[in-house]
């Protein structure tokens, strides 16, 4: 699970930072209550406007809450959205190995607290998690797949992240680095690159 940093104009390591980014953003029910009632030109009618799923004390999801963030791209997985804001939550906190709270997160701890928050219990090791679900294609990448790295050498998986983004043929993720605790990072930085392993899609 030990992560080494690369370039530094590629990490985001707070909460401040990833708002600039665009990666994390705070819920805002003024916001979201503007964007629902302001009337819009014809075009952007066609846009779906659906607010993220929370589930209520009665572990129903919810198609409506005061801190709804809106989500206006139709083809993102509204799972995926609420699992990556829950995990950038998490931002800044230190690594720990074992951790899976806020007193400390190593790599799969984060990833496994985040997906339990939503009743999915993954495998608490990376290695296991790389197990599970089925190996997408690059072309197949999207918000909230699971990303695995060889950081220790030969085969075995040994560090995981969540994507958050994907841009053209830049693919970012948010995981617990051993040096910065959680923050979100590139596929093209090069250690990254050169031990990445597989992306793996466990929501379908």
């Amino acid at each position: 699970m030990q992560s080494v940093v690369g370039q530094s104009g590629k990490i985001i390591i707070s909460k401040e930072q990833a708002i600039k980014k665009g990666i994390y953003s705070p819920p805002s029910t003024e916001n979201a209550i503007a964007s629902i009632e302001t009337p819009k030109p014809e075009k952007e009618k066609k846009q779906s406007i659906k607010p993220k799923q929370k589930k209520d004390k009665n572990n129903i999801l919810a198609t409506k809450n005061d801190d709804d963030i809106i989500i206006l791209n139709e083809n993102d997985s509204y799972i995926a959205e609420q699992l990556i804001y829950n995990a950038s939550d998490n931002l800044g906190i230190k690594y720990r190995s074992g951790g899976t709270t806020r007193e400390g997160f190593d790599c799969s701890g984060l990833m496994y607290s985040t997906f339990k928050k939503f009743d999915i219990t993954l495998p608490r090791s990376s290695y296991e998690m790389a197990l599970i679900g089925r190996k997408v294609e690059p072309s197949e990448y999207k918000k909230g797949d699971l990303i695995f790295f060889r950081t220790f050498g030969g085969s075995r998986i040994s560090h995981v992240g969540m994507i958050t983004e994907v841009n053209g043929d830049e693919v970012k993720f948010i995981h617990s680095s051993t040096q910065l605790g959680v923050i979100v990072s590139s596929l093209k930085e090069p250690y990254y690159l050169r031990t990445f392993a597989q992306v793996n899609r466990v929501l379908e």
